[in-house]
């Protein structure tokens, strides 16, 4: 059942107060380097591995907002040494936000970004690989004007689930709406997608994650850029398509989140800790809330995390301008 706007806003106000939280898990920082910084801006960076290599990708462009971004690749076996391995461009167009996933049958690389341009609107596209070097040609996604910014795959019934944003869902754009749509779309194949659910999330809700817990349980980290500009939590049973809401009480930018092996949710996201202005930070996250535990070596334009658990570690990419221009990172933290 369809919630109104109306509700949605009572349980955003509310349902953070329902929770009985439990003591939240503490982090600890083991290394952190920079590992890109050739671009005038270097941002907006995911991490996944691959056929025993892990892959950090990112934007390179003139700046956080302007010029023709390019995708580019690094890649590294254990995460002490990275090697510059590969760059994916379109011609006029600004490729924003890749991210990376392993297909359900670990055969192929899947990468997701959006299309932007003056003369084309906005497009989610994506591109597939069988050996990380050779990639197919980027192909669209979904209607012009929706993003879709992160997929998952759901462990239940292998599908690709993702929730897609839109600023200017009525009007077609080019200027954004007072308020903007958020769907879920899921495919099973990631080339071919359907509507899954309309979120009821006021506030121009934006880039969101959206992951599968160990029970089944779909939550969804959503940043929001209208009203108070503080993040939601959304989360659903199968089949997913009736959400409730909590606020988390903090802004998000680029938000992520990974449940580790022992049932811990850990999230990332531009967010403010304990120093003043902007900061990569580490969330500890349930159902309904958020709480920061560990603040990473960063400042200013910043973060938008790629997260990856191996090795009892969790490995973090992140961008941050707090050595100078913007660059890419890369941490290893340990949660206890």
């Amino acid at each position: 059942m369809r919630r109104s706007l109306l509700s949605a806003v009572v349980v955003l106000l509310s349902a953070s107060l329902l929770h009985a939280q439990a003591p939240a898990p503490t982090a600890e920082l083991v290394s952190v380097e920079k590992i890109w910084d050739k671009a005038p801006h270097n941002g907006f960076t995911d991490i996944t591995r691959f056929q025993n290599l892990f892959y950090c990708c990112f934007r390179e462009a003139e700046s956080a907002t302007k010029g023709d971004g390019v995708i580019h690749m690094m890649v590294s076996a254990t995460g002490k040494t990275w090697v510059d391995h590969i760059t994916i461009t379109e011609a006029g167009l600004d490729l924003r936000d890749p991210k990376l996933i392993v297909t359900p049958d670990e055969k192929r690389l899947y990468l997701l970004c959006e299309g932007v341009s003056a003369t084309q609107g906005r497009q989610t596209r994506y591109a597939t690989s069988m050996d990380g070097k050779v990639w197919t040609p980027l192909q669209k996604l979904l209607a012009k004007g929706d993003w879709l910014w992160r997929v998952s795959i759901n462990p239940a019934d292998k599908r690709f689930y993702g929730a897609s944003y839109n600023i200017h869902p009525t009007s077609g754009g080019p200027a954004p709406e007072k308020e903007w749509s958020l769907k879920t779309y899921a495919s099973s194949d990631g080339s071919v997608w359907q509507l899954s659910s309309i979120m009821q999330v006021p506030g121009q809700p934006s880039e969101t994650t959206l992951r599968f817990l160990k029970d089944g349980t779909a939550l969804a980290l959503i940043a929001r850029q209208g009203g108070d500009r503080k993040g939601v939590i959304g989360m659903a049973k199968a089949p997913y398509r009736d959400w409730t809401y909590a606020a988390t009480g903090v802004p998000l930018g680029g938000p992520n989140f990974i449940e580790l092996p022992d049932g811990k949710i850990i999230a990332g996201s531009r967010g403010f800790g304990k120093t003043p202005g902007p900061h990569m930070v580490l969330y500890a996250m349930t159902a309904t809330s958020l709480t920061p535990i560990l603040e990473l070596p960063s400042g200013g334009d910043c973060s938008y995390p790629g997260l990856y658990w191996e090795d009892d570690l969790l490995h973090v990419t992140y961008y941050s301008s707090h050595e100078g221009k913007a660059a890419i990172y890369y941490a290893r933290v340990k949660v206890k």
